[in-house]
């Protein structure tokens, strides 16, 4: 891998991480419009430490008092009712689905699943499944001409069976195309809760599970040898800086606008590939990992 490809594959990690047009089908696609070799589930799983850090930054004081009230909860009875503390249980019981398949389809997610035609056909369903979830989510917000506004959720609201749905609906994201945060938010519209409680939640539960693929990849990779330090260490710090500033905007963005231009390009994009791969301009596997 070049220091150029490493450049823009972190460019595109860290634009697209937070937005639901799954980053990990970004990068598989701009190695093969380039003609590049995969970067592969390695580099993905590095890179966005470097993702996870930038969340680390914007929501410190929400994940330092998450986890301060977790802690003391844990020997002082009293603590056990407070909001920060459940949402510590909460971010761990939805955690546990990404887990346990993330281990399970171990091969799948480095093979099979990075056929392109798999990730153009989610990249359509998810978009349009996001769409749905967001018309939905208009329509409480805004009643209509004989109904009145209906009031949604915030993250007071969560629960561990939704915790666990969120957590189901963000293990789906380990194929790529099908985004993460699209995933895991739309699901949240889906239950009820606002655009913003939903994005929160999806950020703060992404965190433990990226940094544990992250380090896993990171022990196997020093293990094996198959990746080229220099450029994924350079791709994390610019998917880390580009990362920060996409949330600041990211969780502005959503209070107030639709998902709608995710969605029409998620389904324009995926049409695309599925073009360009039926009349052989690209091939749906990916080439050689780089590394």
């Amino acid at each position: 891998m070049s220091w150029f490809e490493s450049l823009i594959l972190g460019l595109v990690q860290g634009l697209t991480e937070f937005l639901p047009v799954s980053s990990s089908a970004h990068l598989r696609l701009t190695a093969a419009f380039f003609d590049w070799k995969d970067p592969g589930a390695a580099f993905t799983a590095i890179t966005q430490i470097g993702t996870e850090a930038a969340v680390l930054i914007y929501f410190r004081k929400d994940i330092g008092r998450i986890i301060s009230a977790w802690f003391r909860s844990l020997t002082n009875k009293a603590m056990r009712g407070d909001h920060d503390a459940q949402m510590g249980w909460l971010v761990i019981v939805g955690s546990i689905p990404i887990g346990v398949l993330g281990v399970t389809l171990k091969d799948q997610i480095e093979g099979p699943f990075r056929d392109l035609r798999i990730t153009a056909t989610m990249l359509i369903v998810v978009g349009v499944i996001i769409g749905i979830a967001d018309r939905m989510a208009a329509r409480d917000e805004s009643g209509g001409k004989h109904r009145a506004p209906t009031q949604r959720k915030s993250l007071e609201d969560l629960g561990v069976r939704d915790g666990l749905i969120f957590g189901l609906c963000q293990a789906c994201a380990l194929i790529p195309g099908v985004s993460r945060s699209g995933a895991t938010i739309s699901g949240g519209l889906f239950m009820g809760y606002r655009r913003e409680a939903a994005a929160r939640y999806s950020f703060l539960l992404a965190i433990p599970a990226v940094l544990a693929s992250g380090l896993f990849e990171t022990k196997d990779a020093l293990e094996g040898g198959h990746v080229e330090w220099g450029p994924t260490i350079f791709a994390t710090i610019v998917a880390f800086v580009v990362g920060y500033a996409v949330i600041a905007w990211f969780m502005k963005f959503i209070s107030t606008k639709s998902f709608m231009p995710f969605v029409w390009y998620r389904i324009a994009l995926g049409i695309l590939v599925i073009v360009l791969v039926s009349v052989g301009a690209l091939s749906p596997h990916a080439a050689e990992s780089a590394g």
